[in-house]
C-alpha cells in the first residue's frame, strides 16, 4: 500500500546495490517507486528503471542542472514522451535556493516545460525549493494536469494555492526531525487527501540516517516515515499508507507495482 512518489533510484549512489535496494524497499512494503529524471542524459537511465524493475518514471530537466541544458533538450524532452511510457514531466520547476543558478535560464526553461506538459496532457513532479510563489505564478499563467509539489515545505497559504491547482503535496524525511515544526505542523493540519509520501532518495535522508557519518537514504525507510506521519496525525498507520497511495494515484494515474530485476511486468 506504500508508493513512493519521488525516487531518484536511477542516480549513481545506488550503482552498486540497485537490485537490493529495490527487494528491500519490497520487503517493506513499497509498492511503487516514481522515478523522475533531472535531465536529458539520464533520461535512458531513468527508462531502465521502468524496464528492469517496472518503476512508474517521469521525464524533465531538473533546474538544478540549469547550466547543462541546451534549448534542444526540450526537443529530445518531447520526444521521449512521444515515444516512452510516463506519468508526469518531471522532476522541473525552480531552485533559488543554490547559489549562482541562473534564475532567467530556469524561468525559460520551466515555462517552456509546462508547455510540453501541456501538450501531452500530462501531470508535471515540481521543485521548489525557495520558489513556492514563483513556481505557483506559472502553474497560474499555465494550467497544467495538477501534479506534485515535490518536498513541500512553504506555507499553509501556499499549500492551499498548489491544492487550488490540483497539486499533492509531498513529505518525506525533513518531516521527521524535532525542529522542522512547520513542516510538522503541514503534515499534521493539512487535509488527508492533499499529501503523498517520497523519499527523493538517495537525498533528504531522515533523521534517524542524519549521522554523523549521514546515512544513504532509500526507499526502504518509507514505512518508517509514514509512521512518523501517521504520529502526527493522530490515526493509524494502515489508513494513512492507503489513503497516501490513493493520492499519488490519484494525481499520476495507475502506477503499477515494483518487481525484482528480471521478472516480467
Amino acid at each position: 500500500m506504500l508508493i513512493d512518489s519521488h525516487c531518484h533510484l536511477d542516480a549513481p549512489e545506488f550503482d552498486a546495490d540497485r537490485d537490493r535496494v529495490v527487494a528491500a524497499a519490497m520487503a517493506a512494503g513499497v509498492r511503487q517507486l516514481v522515478v523522475p529524471s533531472v535531465s536529458a542524459a539520464t533520461f535512458a537511465g531513468t527508462r531502465q528503471m521502468r524496464a528492469r524493475y517496472g518503476c512508474a518514471v517521469a521525464y524533465g530537466l531538473h533546474p538544478i542542472y540549469v547550466a547543462e541544458h541546451l534549448d534542444a533538450h526540450l526537443a529530445e524532452l518531447a520526444d521521449w514522451l512521444r515515444r516512452e511510457p510516463a506519468v508526469a514531466v518531471g522532476e522541473i520547476g525552480l531552485d533559488f535556493y543554490v547559489p549562482g543558478l541562473d534564475a532567467a535560464r530556469q524561468t525559460a526553461l520551466f515555462e517552456a516545460q509546462l508547455r510540453i506538459a501541456r501538450e501531452f496532457d500530462l501531470p508535471v513532479i515540481v521543485h521548489i525549493r525557495r520558489s513556492q510563489d514563483q513556481v505557483l505564478k506559472y502553474l497560474r499563467k499555465w494550467r497544467v494536469r495538477g501534479g506534485i509539489a515535490h518536498a513541500f515545505n512553504g506555507s499553509r497559504q501556499q499549500a492551499d494555492e498548489f491544492i487550488k491547482l490540483g497539486f499533492k503535496l509531498g513529505f518525506g524525511g525533513a518531516m521527521t526531525y524535532s525542529g522542522s515544526q512547520r513542516i510538522r505542523r503541514l503534515a499534521a493540519d493539512l487535509p488527508l487527501d492533499t499529501i503523498v509520501l517520497e523519499t527523493d532518495a538517495p537525498d533528504i535522508a531522515p533523521a534517524w540516517l542524519a549521522g554523523p557519518p549521514p546515512g544513504r537514504n532509500a526507499p526502504d525507510q518509507l514505512p518508517r516515515i509514514a509512521a512518523e506521519m501517521a504520529a502526527l496525525r493522530g490515526m493509524e498507520a494502515g489508513a494513512l499508507l492507503a489513503a497516501t497511495a490513493a493520492n499519488a494515484e490519484a494525481v499520476l494515474g495507475p502506477l503499477g507495482s515494483v518487481h525484482e530485476a528480471g521478472q516480467p511486468e
